[in-house]
Parts: structure tokens; sequence; C-alpha cells
């Protein structure tokens, strides 16, 4: 039987601080004072018996037993909005919008269309879209603050609790500007590469490590001038202003490569290929709405498969 001690401030508060790594900037998030963060939570531990958080350095960690309470405090959150919604009578314009969460490839390729899509189907129900690294979003799913991510597989030991459903796959590529010294025949890349500023993977992305063996395989440990990023508008702004490399998802340059803006370099690239697909959680109980949303973006997928 669950504690009757531990009510719905407790979970918010836990799954903000797991969120956001800090005491203060969940304060912040939840509208109120540090220290009341701070007595929350050790209410909330008292109430379980076990401690579900720990300093690291000038931040915050959740405690392994923490990260096992957190994957249920997400879903226990998740249900009570969904049942709030279920009675509501006031229409899906006040109702909390579907929360997804995209890697910058699939709102580039993916989104656009399965939102065209969406909207065709007049649910009424709102939308919002949150882009970043895959670790960030699943992380956001896992406490609840995300109801789908549309992004990479993750390893195993990431998918505890989650559904994975493969729509397409996809590979790195090294990309340069039309005319850059690289583009011409006979370069040797991995030779040359070192003279020019690259865009990297964050060393948190899913590809990162494919990318670092690539390069070792290739007889370097990593680019002398490395600048990693996540942006994808940085990333066009600066690879038309330089002659930086871009190592990044086929899909965020796709239409720069089509129009012979950006060019892809003759790397084997084949190992960094992998599944782009949906992550729920395994406990989602799809809205007629949700279900909708998933068609649209399974259909868009395909398109650009």
């Amino acid at each position: 039987m669950a504690d009757s001690r531990i009510r719905f401030r407790h979970l918010q508060t836990f799954l903000e601080v797991a969120r956001q790594g800090s005491v203060a900037r969940a304060a912040d998030f939840l509208h109120v004072s540090a220290p009341a963060v701070t007595k929350t939570l050790r209410e909330l531990e008292e109430a379980l018996g076990i401690a579900v958080v720990e300093r690291d350095g000038r931040g915050i960690r959740v405690t392994r037993l923490g990260e096992i309470f957190l994957g249920h405090a997400g879903s226990a959150i998740s249900a009570l909005k969904r049942g709030v919604d279920s009675v509501r009578q006031d229409g899906a314009i006040n109702r909390d919008p579907i929360r997804i969460g995209a890697l910058p490839t699939v709102s580039a390729r993916v989104m656009p269309r399965a939102m065209n899509l969406f909207l065709e189907e007049n649910t009424g129900a709102a939308i919002k879209i949150v882009t970043g690294e895959n670790a960030v979003l699943l992380e956001q799913l896992r406490v609840g603050a995300l109801d789908l991510v549309v992004g990479r597989l993750a390893a195993p030991e990431h998918m505890t609790g989650f559904f994975f459903e493969h729509l397409y796959s996809e590979q790195v590529l090294f990309v340069v500007r039309a005319g850059h010294p690289l583009s011409e025949p006979g370069v040797d890349i991995f030779a040359r590469l070192d003279e020019f500023p690259v865009l990297m993977p964050t060393r948190e992305s899913v590809i990162r490590p494919f990318v670092d063996r690539l390069f070792i395989t290739n007889g370097m440990t990593a680019p002398a001038t490395e600048i990693e990023t996540v942006s994808d508008s940085f990333g066009r702004s600066f690879m038309r202003q330089s002659n930086a490399v871009w190592i990044i998802s086929a899909g965020v340059v796709a239409n720069e490569i089509a129009s012979g803006a950006f060019i892809a370099l003759p790397v084997d690239t084949e190992e960094t290929k992998g599944p782009v697909g949906l992550t729920m959680r395994t406990d989602t109980a799809p809205s007629p709405a949700f279900t909708i949303l998933l068609q649209t973006i399974r259909e868009a997928a395909r398109h650009h498969a």
C-alpha cells in the first residue's frame, strides 16, 4: 500500500529536481523557494525510508534507489494528468498539449510533414515540440515532462521502462560547403582534416561513440579544432561562412545537399547508420488524438525514409 504521506507535490518536486539537477533551478521552475524544495525532498525521503538524491559537486544527482522510484513517479504524474484530461468538460483547447521530443534531424525532416497531416485531422489537440539531444529528451520522457520522443534508439541500459518502434534508419555524413578544399578529387580527407574546424555531435549524443571510433579507424584521435553542437541553425550558418566540416545526421542537411549548397564527403560512415523511431513509456495509454499523431509521424517517416 502506498505511503499516505506522499503527495503530488512530493512527486512533482522530485521529478523537477531530477530533471534540473539542481535544487535552485527546480525552485525557480516551480516558483517556490529553495528551502521549500529541500524540505519537500526530505519529507519524501522520510516517507520512503531512502535517500532519493545526493550532492554531486555543486549540483544534485538521483541515487540508485531514487532512479528506480523516478520511473514510477513519472508514470504516476502522467497517469494523473491523463485522468484529469479524461473527465474535463471544457474541450481540448484548455487541455495540456501533447509533448513531443524530437532530434534536430527529425525536427527538420519528419515533423513538418507530420504536423501538416495531423492538423488536417482537426483533433483540436495542442502540440508542443521540443528539440534536443537524445539523452536529454529520454530523461524528460522518463520523468513525465514529455509524452513521446522521436529519435535514435538508445543503449539497452537506457531503455528500461520504454518501448521503441522503428521508423527508419539514418547515418552520419561528413559535410562541407560547395567548393570546399576537401571536396576536390583525390584529397586525403583525414590527412587534411586538422586544417579545418570540425562541428561534432556532443559527447552525450547517441552517435558520438560511432564518430569517435570512425576517427580511430582512420588514424586520428580527435579533430584539432572541435566544436560540439546540436544546433542545426548554427551549423548551417557557420558552414556558409567558413571552411568547417560538419559531422551530422543526413536528414538535417538533406535539403542543402539536394540543392548543391553542401556536399557529402566520400567518407565511409556506414557504421554510424542506426535506427530512428518512436520511444514511449511502456505505461502510455494513448488518447485518440495521440494515436492519430503517431499515425501521422509514421506516414511522414515513410515519406522520408
